[in-house]
Formats: C-alpha cells, structure tokens, sequence
C-alpha cells in the first residue's frame, strides 16, 4: 500500500477506538466514603537518560512515514525505544533525532505496544497489522506478541494471540494494541477489534484472560502492584481486571470519560498517566480505594496528536507519529500540573 494512503487510514484508525464505537455513558463518580489505602506501583528508579545527559524538550525523528505508535524507556541500557506501524521494526532514538534498529523481524508487520521486561532482560511487542483498518483490508488483521532479547534483539518468541480464542467467527478480525508485564513476568495484551485481554505465560502459551464487553475496544494496559490490570478503551471507560478473578472486572468510575485514550503510563510519583489521541492532553489519575474510583491528578497538554507516553526518571515523554503525512514524527517532554 502506498505509504501516504496507510497514513490516512491509520489516522482514521487511531481516532476509531474513541469516536466511531457506540457512545457510552460515561462512569459516574459514587458518593465519597472513607477511602481504603492505595497499593501503589513499584516507583520507577532514579532519573535516567540516554547518554547521560538531559533529555532535549522536543526530540524531532530524522526521518518520516514509519509512524511509531509506541514508545519505552530501556532504563538498563538509557534508550529511548519506538516501534513502526508501517515497518514494524523497533528503533532506538537519540536525543539527536537520529534512529537505530533494535529489532528486525520479517514477522513483526505493525509493531503497535511495546514492553520493556528489565527483570529478564526482555522487549515485548504487541505484533499487529495496521492494513485491517483499511477500506479494502486485506485480511482478518493479527494478534500476535513478539518476545525479543533486549540486549541483542533476537527473537526469543513469536507467540499467536488469536489462535487462544476458540470458535471465533469467520468475519472475526484481530489487532493487538498494547502489553503489560505482571509481577511473575505474566504478559497481557489487549485487543482491540476483539474487545480481549490474552495472558501470555512464561512458557509463552497465550490463553483469553477476559473478553470486554462488545466495543469496548481496549487500548492501553498497565498492570498494577496490588494484583490487578487497568485498562483504558475506546468506549471512553477505565476497567479494573482482577488477574487471579477475571470475572470480577468492574468500571473504574471516573470523573469524566476519557475520550481518546490510547497509552498509559505509570509516573515516577505513583500517578496513572493517559495519553489522549484525540484531545492532545494526557491525563493523570490517582485513586484512594484501591482503583474502585479515580480522581483527576493533573493534566499536560502538547501539540498535534500524540499516542503513548514513557517515563524517564522524572520525565513524561510522548511520541507524536504523524499519521497522516510524512513529516517526521517527535517525542516531546511533557510535564504534569
């Protein structure tokens, strides 16, 4: 497909989780009532950054039209990582701008999410196909998660989320969106064409954790100390997702819906950062009972259309694709008020 017509449909596809699913009402706040104790996240380590030095307010990409959707810090070797919708290999950036391939795969088609895995020296990313979006697709799309040595960038695993969900529907089409790592290296993804949630265990066997309901469209996943994952979706909502008691997954209630919200992020003080595909904002929330209700935390705001965000050390950073054109894409530093 011609690179500037995969923009346009990719850029129609980005902003399709939040505007062309069927509108739900937003959660409403309940009444106040006494707050149990937050388990918060591990905290990030100390401020790091690539070369050692402070990280530039706006990093411009040298090249453009390889849209990079998804972005991580490595914190063990300080590197800024993305990934490729359009190429689907995944890139180290330099403050300079100026880009190297990490992870080279004929396989990897559209690398959406991507997971740094310090603990056992792995990258994991959600392996997709950007062409299902298209209006003449090709195909049913993918879900799969590739699992790479991060020192290297050799390929460890390819594993085939989709073929986990049994007697799916022939129209059945797939996309895998983003990763988590849980405490015991657990991998989960979310789907967004399936409105699924895969667990990837250490044996690298995929199974369905919970299946949302039908377009919800879930998008961004961070798992959470206390046991549980948050994800937030297309339908505006924030699920909370038991790992041990799928079925007990309940609607965060929020303070308002959260229109476009595509990655999250964990910041260094323990706040929820959303990154808003459609509103140019990241939002960050903070909860007092334990994620059963959230409250605003702050806001930043940034120009044009970003997609996730990545911390470092004390630095929110979120990278801007450029869907729709070939001008290069950026990673601006945003801070929280």
């Amino acid at each position: 497909m011609n690179k500037k017509l995969l923009a346009a449909a990719l850029a129609a596809a980005s902003m399709a989780a939040c505007t062309d699913e069927p509108e739900v009402s937003p959660s409403v706040e309940p009444e106040a009532s006494a707050p149990a104790a937050e388990v918060r996240p591990a905290s990030p380590p100390a401020a790091q950054q690539t070369g050692g030095g402070a990280l530039p307010d706006m990093i411009v990409i040298e090249r453009g039209g390889f849209i990079p959707e998804g972005i991580e810090y490595d914190t063990t070797n300080e590197r800024i990582l993305v990934g490729s919708l359009a190429e689907g290999t995944v890139f180290e950036i330099a403050p300079d701008g100026t880009m190297t391939p990490v992870v080279e795969d004929m396989d990897l088609v559209s690398s959406v999410g991507i997971e740094v895995d310090e603990d056992r020296n792995r990258l994991l990313v959600a392996n997709a196909d950007s062409s299902v979006f298209g209006p003449d697709a090709p195909g049913p799309g993918q879900a799969k998660l590739g699992i790479y040595d991060l020192e290297t960038g050799e390929r460890l695993a390819m594993v085939d989320l989709a073929a986990a969900i049994p007697d799916a529907p022939a129209d059945a089409r797939y996309f895998s969106n983003d990763v988590a790592v849980g405490a015991d290296g657990t991998a989960f993804v979310t789907d967004t064409m399936m409105s699924v949630i895969y667990r990837v265990g250490s044996d690298n066997q995929a199974s369905v954790l919970h299946r949302l309901e039908s377009g919800a469209a879930p998008n961004g996943i961070v798992y959470h100390d206390g046991g549980f994952l948050l994800v937030v979706a297309g339908d505006g909502n924030l699920y909370k997702v038991p790992v041990d008691d799928p079925d007990a997954t309940t609607q965060v209630m929020l303070p308002e819906a959260i229109e476009g919200g595509d990655g999250m992020v964990w910041t260094a003080d323990g706040r929820l950062a959303i990154v808003s595909n459609s509103q140019s904002r990241v939002i960050a929330l903070a909860s007092d009972d334990d994620w059963m209700t959230a409250r605003l935390a702050g806001t930043a705001s940034f120009e044009g259309q970003g997609t996730t965000a990545a911390v470092a050390g004390d630095d929110l950073l979120v990278v801007k694709p450029h869907f729709a054109d070939q001008d290069p894409p950026s990673i601006e530093r945003v801070t929280l008020d």
